[in-house]
């Protein structure tokens, strides 16, 4: 899908406005060089802090825009994630696009359900034995539980990355698959498409 066609408007505007603010900023802080009058460090801190937020909101926008046209069951996967990111409970949840994903995984326990966030914080609680694996989505169902994917080779010198973002790292690199990652240390919420890790916001995925 082209994300310059997505639909989510108030998204679209709301990132706009935003980066129209950055850009005022930093144009206050080429202006305020001239004068030689403050010391700008600060200014700086506050511009990286905005394009952090930015980059996360951003990154919500494609998400949505990437799952749109393969399954009507975002909001849940939005309720489910957040809920998971609140508790720190780590999943991986793979979500097929054109790519069919079942002759690159070892395939885990089959379930067959259709996408709910409550079946899928339950496969992903502490303690289940289902929860160490990836989820599985095709369309609007749940096809299996406790798969697991190919591990990525990058990252693994001194910016190290956990098993389950290395997974989704890896899977994303051999398939058009996009997999959301919740991180059990920090709660923090990424998703992996095409070879790339992205952080997302927790404000609200729809």
């Amino acid at each position: 899908m082209d994300p310059t066609n997505c639909d989510f408007s108030p998204m679209k505007q709301t990132l706009k406005e935003e980066l129209l603010q950055v850009i005022i900023s930093l144009q206050q802080s080429v202006e305020a060089m001239d004068t030689n009058t403050n010391c700008l460090l600060g200014n700086f801190e506050k511009i990286k802090e905005k394009f952090v937020t930015i980059e996360m909101k951003a990154a919500t926008f494609y998400l949505n825009c990437y799952l749109s046209p393969f399954t009507e069951k975002y909001p849940e996967l939005s309720h489910c994630v957040q809920n998971m990111s609140k508790r720190r409970h780590g999943g991986l949840i793979v979500i097929e696009r054109e790519d069919t994903v079942a002759s690159i995984i070892q395939p885990g326990i089959h379930i067959g359900a259709e996408v709910t966030h409550s079946l899928l914080e339950s496969i992903f609680f502490p303690g289940n034995p289902l929860h160490d694996g990836a989820v599985l989505i095709s369309q609007n169902l749940i096809k299996s539980a406790a798969n697991v994917l190919p591990l990525s080779d990058r990252y693994t010198g001194e910016k190290k990355l956990g098993t389950r973002h290395r997974a989704a790292l890896g899977l994303s690199e051999v398939s058009d698959a996009l997999i959301m990652v919740v991180s059990e240390e920090t709660g923090r919420i990424s998703f992996a498409f095409k070879g790339n890790l992205y952080p997302i916001t927790t404000h609200g995925i729809i």
